[in-house]
């Protein structure tokens, strides 16, 4: 039996507390063909608590639905209801021909502080126990428990992490017209439920970018004024002000480790990259040339650093070691390419790709190939936010003279729609780590 730590609580105690916002809608533009058939029946409910609106299996469903990969079946067509294996007549649902199935209960600990989570994932067809596993969640966290479900099936059917267990940041735009829009920075669960505002500003929120360990984002701010980066702990709420120089601060990005930030400041002239450590303050420079260099992400060892830069006389994405050194240019293909952002493993980068057209599309650059593969068809993509198991690019769009945000896989194949329910602009998404 797995459990989640007090520490782990507290970030969704925190943020549960914060200002409810608007809530993400995600629709599905496009899936799979041939989508895997699955049925997820429901949990079996043991507790005095009344059972929320949205059981877990109804999570479960509508997560593995949403990546596009998985067609769950719906509830109204399942003949039986089982929640224990012995209870399985797998050859009703072989009729129904579905090729698995996912069954549990759902009971309340002994302490009455939160539930017990216990599962099974089935192969209808030869009918064996795929997974069986149990965990514990806290009272609040019944929704997050779910997810974590989803994680495992995914995980067990496809062989790769789930993301569903994640959560996304994002700035939303209120009101029009400069002198009344509000900005608000947003973290909420990857499907879009219990949005909480983290910040809220008249002046612009700009780069959210998540710690390694999901405690913390850093952002660029112009509450005073001009530009700040501000690191927010959402543990206690607190935050600090890592870089307030004349001129530019942006482009926050941690190291894997988390104890560094590299930013683009400007301090010296042009913008340049920088490494400030968040223990002492040192600050180091790292580039150095009359060019725009911004836009900095860490390789997922660290080892690397890549920018974006316009020292050939556009933007494309370099490579320097992350200690400083001769950088590389890493893009050749499309007349524009930046804002890196990596997955799983170094090979894919995510950019915002252009031939030189007022089209900017997100895609992805295989290190390995040297070859490049456009995955949007908006007029104006940007801030491409790759999930952490590298299944999905999360990235703004504009539709309807207003900013979104949308999703699409690695392959291109399954496209996502993320609509704010009032209608506001959203944009600057960044996809959190994975949360242990």
């Amino acid at each position: 039996m797995s459990s989640f730590t007090t520490a782990s609580l507290l970030v969704f105690a925190l943020l549960f507390a914060a200002p409810a916002a608007a809530e993400l809608r995600i629709e599905i533009v496009d899936g799979v063909e041939g989508a895997m058939p699955i049925a997820v029946a429901p949990f079996e409910w043991n507790s005095d608590m009344p059972e929320p609106e949205d059981g877990v299996a109804d999570i479960v469903s509508a997560d593995l639905h949403r990546s596009g990969l998985f067609d769950p079946m719906d509830e109204s067509e399942m003949v039986d209801r089982p929640s224990e294996p012995t209870e399985v007549r797998f050859g009703t649902w072989r009729l129904l021909k579905v090729d698995h199935l996912v069954i549990g209960s759902v009971r309340e600990t002994n302490d009455g502080m939160g539930y017990e989570i216990e599962y099974h994932l089935l192969d209808v067809h030869t009918g064996r126990i795929l997974l069986s596993q149990a965990l514990t969640v806290g009272l609040g966290d019944l929704r997050f428990g779910a997810h974590r479900v989803a994680d495992a099936v995914y995980e067990a059917l496809l062989g790769v992490p789930g993301a569903f267990a994640t959560r996304i940041a994002y700035v939303a735009v209120r009101g029009t017209g400069a002198d009344n829009e509000t900005f608000e920075l947003v973290v909420a669960d990857a499907d879009g439920h219990n949005p909480q505002t983290v910040v809220r500003n008249s002046q612009p929120i700009l780069s959210p970018t998540w710690s390694p360990d999901a405690r913390k984002l850093a952002y660029v701010s112009f509450a005073t004024g001009r530009s700040q980066v501000i690191v927010q702990d959402l543990y206690t709420g607190q935050n600090r002000v890592v870089s307030a120089d004349k001129g530019i601060n942006g482009a926050p990005a941690f190291s894997p480790d988390g104890d560094k930030l590299a930013v683009s400041l400007s301090r010296t002239g042009s913008p340049e990259i920088w490494v400030i450590d968040l223990e002492t303050g040192r600050s180091e420079q790292l580039t150095h040339h009359w060019s725009i260099n911004t836009e900095p992400a860490w390789s997922p060892d660290g080892e690397t650093i890549y920018f974006t830069s316009d020292r050939a006389g556009r933007p494309q994405i370099y490579a320097m070691d992350a200690g400083g050194g001769d950088p590389e240019r890493v893009t050749w293909e499309g007349r524009y390419n930046a804002h890196a952002s990596f997955g799983l493993e170094e090979r894919y980068l995510a950019v915002i790709y252009s031939e030189g057209d007022e089209d900017y599309r997100i895609a992805i650059h295989d290190r390995e190939t040297d070859r490049l593969r456009v995955l949007s068809d908006g007029r104006l993509d940007e801030s491409p936010s790759f999930a952490p198991n590298g299944s999905m690019v999360l990235y703004a769009t504009r539709r309807d003279g207003k900013s979104e945000l949308a999703a699409v896989s690695a392959d291109g194949r399954v496209r996502q729609r993320l609509v704010l329910s009032e209608g506001d602009d959203v944009r600057e998404p960044a996809w959190s780590p994975m949360i242990r």
